[in-house]
């Protein structure tokens, strides 16, 4: 008697330990989904906003170079004032790309991964 009800713990044990692996994978198989769609879902969100923000700044630019075009007596001179700037810009960028910029890009990978 004692044999057949330990082989019968021994097949609920294997039972129960492959109900827990299947559990595990698909609650892995569900928190890289969550984290994968948040992921995406924030892509699509940045690359939204920074394509309404180039727009915004294209026209926002093209007004004031016209508008400084205006002020300085000279349309070409306005657009070049406009386009030192943004070089300038640049230029700022390009030299604190590696305390500012990678940093940053970093951390928000980061966190998007971890939420």
């Amino acid at each position: 008697m004692e044999a057949e009800e330990l082989k019968e713990k021994t097949q609920d044990t294997g039972s129960h330990i492959e109900e827990y692996a299947n559990t595990l994978y698909r609650l892995a198989m569900i928190t890289i989904t969550q984290k994968a769609s948040n992921i995406a879902s924030g892509v699509i969100v940045a690359v939204a906003v920074c394509l309404f923000g180039l727009f915004m700044l294209f026209f926002a630019s093209f007004g004031l170079a016209w508008w400084l075009g205006d002020v300085v007596q000279s349309r070409v001179t306005g657009f070049l004032i406009i386009a030192g700037f943004y070089f300038l810009l640049i230029v700022v960028l390009i030299f604190s790309r590696k305390k500012i910029l990678f940093p940053f890009f970093r951390n928000w990978i980061v966190r998007k991964i971890y939420e």
